[in-house]
């Protein structure tokens, strides 16, 4: 029994190494999960405020005025100088032209712009029975041409502006006496002056903006008449010195950029 035990314990170790080349070989580590592709921002282009635009404005204006009347030459002894002043306020609307370079944030142009005014006021002063003397400020059109520069915040432009001006004013006299008008005065000049302002633009499409401005116009006009025989005939010279407040939208249509 004892022999016999010892010979299967002989047989069990010679057959292991078949038994455990039998046995499956030893599996691989599965490989690691696949890694996840790099997060890559999207980046939004900027709105290019560049290129050549059209459009219209509209809005209000506060005038101030002084002026100061020399007459010369009266035979009815009404030579000499006196002062006036005035406030005359009305609508504005006209059109728009302009061009913009963008450098970055910054935004650089040049615009121009010509204005129809209802800027006006009349004054009048009775000299007795059925006699009166009425005088009429107007501004009848302003016309500006100025620099552009400002900052961008993408579709958001905020913009100083500054140049040249041209303003057409009249004044007018008329008097009425025993039932009839007579035109005793009748002044008109254009003239030249400067004008600064600042603003914001909005643009709501790639060629559509919007803009909101405030611009300060100072002309000084001067001109000379010839006093009706009427009154003594004669000349009369106005000079003065008009300050103008406009506050204007306006809508652009902008062209592609350079």
């Amino acid at each position: 029994m004892k022999k016999l035990f010892i010979v299967a314990a002989f047989a069990l170790a010679a057959s292991s190494p078949v038994l455990a080349a039998d046995l499956p070989p030893s599996m691989p580590p599965p490989p690691p999960p696949p890694r996840a592709p790099a997060y890559v921002p999207v980046i939004t282009p900027q709105y290019n405020w560049g290129g050549i635009y059209i459009g219209i404005n509209g809005g209000y204006g506060f005038a101030s005025g002084n002026s100061t009347y020399t007459i010369t030459g009266n035979g009815l002894g009404l030579d000499g100088s006196l002062t006036g002043t005035g406030n005359l306020q009305g609508g504005l609307a006209g059109g728009t032209i302009g061009a913009n370079f963008q450098s970055g944030a910054f935004v650089f142009g040049i615009e121009g712009d010509g204005d129809w005014s209802g800027q006006s006021k009349t004054d009048t002063v009775t000299c007795g029975a059925g006699c009166s003397v009425s005088e009429s400020w107007k501004i009848p059109w302003i016309a500006t041409l100025r620099g552009r520069a400002g900052v961008a915040w993408d579709r958001v432009l905020i913009f100083g502006t500054a140049g040249g001006a041209a303003m057409n004013a009249t004044d007018t006299v008329t008097g009425t006496a025993g039932g009839v008008t007579a035109t005793l005065m009748s002044l008109s000049d254009t003239a030249w002056g400067w004008t600064a302002g600042a603003g914001v633009e909005v643009a709501f499409t790639d060629n559509i903006t919007a803009k909101v401005e405030y611009l300060f116009v100072q002309a000084k006009p001067t001109a000379t008449n010839t006093i009706p025989a009427l009154i003594g005939g004669g000349t009369v010279t106005e000079s003065g010195t008009i300050s103008d407040n406009l506050v204007r939208a306006g809508l652009n249509l902008k062209f592609n950029p350079f």
